[in-house]
């Protein structure tokens, strides 16, 4: 089922405008309704009067103003020239009532527009007139004193006003609440991407430090062996200068990899054979490696994950680097045990070993142990270490073939 795209900030801004659009739908509706249906009126009732030229030129006017008013009708627009054409089409508004008196509906959604468009105040004043011109007109038009006639326009102009006022204060509630979701959202997308930087540089420091940098400390080291014995015997120094050889084009075929973010090049042969190279590659005159495969299906180890068999190989890289470096060890052993729902990887060693529940035991400076915690921990595995001073190291990464 395919995921649904997050709203983008233009959709959060568009849902806080939709229900005021909407109320200016209504609101122009109305006046162009209540504009026809008074010019229909008054022309049905004075068809041929002298007053009848001005209100239709004036009917005419107050369309064309008021289409000009929509037209730049804006969130942004509310300045001196928007408050000069509300003026105008009062004044129009005004003079039609005058001219003639059913005519001072009209001036009802007008209050919306003076809302919209005025301070609160100024807004108030022109309701409270513009009220008054319709009762005014009411009381004319029907000849006599009527409570219905005087009360009734205020009644209804407050209501209305009232319901506004609601919604505006409403409209900024929500307006704020997008604003403080659109600013939540670019903070969480800012601090995923700084985590994302970071577990890219901890990725990047397990790569060099499993690949280029014990390559790189393998290659001091034969060749300081190679300097020791140049004299007493070339033969051994020039073996340890082709190791040291052999170990540089692994690291530059490693580099490559690492580049273009390809699998350990040693996985080629599969995992066994990578974990054998890793072996041999770190035996040595003061440490000898073995490997031991325990799997009923051997073939059942070329069908692991990708990602399974290179954190393995580079779990494995890690810890004989850390045996080498600091255990002190002349034997150690790699074994691969593959189960039905986990693969687990041990190393084990004769070293000095160490007090794993000390605050800073040989080891766990730099990217060594930090390293293959990581690496067991994103894949959803267990990492168990068991030592003690004077009787070497085990260390057990277990991870589960499903997946975290």
């Amino acid at each position: 089922m395919r995921r649904s795209a997050p709203p983008s900030e233009t959709s959060y801004e568009n849902a806080g405008t939709t229900d005021t659009r909407w109320l200016a739908a209504v609101m122009h509706a109305a006046f162009f309704l209540l504009l026809g249906v008074a010019l229909a009126r008054f022309l049905l009732r004075h068809p041929g009067g002298t007053r009848t030229p001005w209100i239709v030129v004036l009917s005419a006017v107050l369309a064309v103003l008021y289409v000009v008013g929509i037209a730049g009708d804006s969130e942004r627009r509310r300045t001196s020239v928007r408050r000069l054409w509300l003026g105008l089409v009062v004044a129009v508004v005004v003079v039609l009532v005058v001219l003639a008196p059913s005519f001072a509906w009209c001036a009802v959604p007008l209050f919306y527009t003076g809302l919209r468009t005025l301070p609160i105040r100024a807004a108030l004043l022109l309701v409270a007139l513009l009220t008054g011109l319709v009762v005014a007109s009411q009381v004319r038009l029907a000849g006599r004193w009527d409570p219905d006639l005087v009360l009734g326009p205020p009644a209804v102009s407050m209501l209305a006003t009232g319901v506004f006022l609601q919604m505006q204060r409403q409209s900024a509630r929500q307006r704020a609440l997008i604003d403080d979701l659109i600013r939540t959202r670019r903070e969480l997308a800012a601090s995923e991407r700084r985590e994302g930087t970071l577990a890219e540089r901890q990725r990047l420091s397990m790569e060099i430090h499993d690949t280029l940098a014990q390559g790189l400390s393998s290659q001091q080291m034969l060749l300081q062996a190679a300097d020791r014995v140049w004299t007493s015997d070339p033969v051994k120094a020039r073996a340890h200068v082709r190791t040291a050889a052999s170990v540089a084009e692994h690291n530059l075929t490693e580099a490559r990899r690492f580049v273009h973010d390809l699998a350990p090049a040693d996985l080629a042969r599969g995992l066994e054979e990578a974990l054998r190279t890793a072996a041999a590659r770190e035996s040595g005159e003061r440490l000898s490696v073995r490997v031991h495969v325990d799997a009923g299906d051997r073939s059942a180890l070329d069908r692991l994950p990708d990602r399974v068999g290179a954190a393995l190989l580079r779990i494995a890289q890690g810890a004989l680097a850390n045996v080498r470096e600091h255990s002190g060890a002349t034997t150690a052993a790699l074994t691969l045990t593959l189960l039905d729902d986990q693969v687990v990887l041990d190393v084990s060693d004769d070293g000095h070993g160490f007090d794993p529940t000390a605050a800073a035991p040989p080891g766990v400076r730099g990217h060594g142990l930090p390293a293959i915690q990581a690496r067991v921990r994103q894949l959803g595995g267990t990492l168990t270490i068991e030592s003690a001073p004077g009787e070497g190291t085990v260390l057990s990464a277990a991870i589960p073939l499903r997946g975290p």
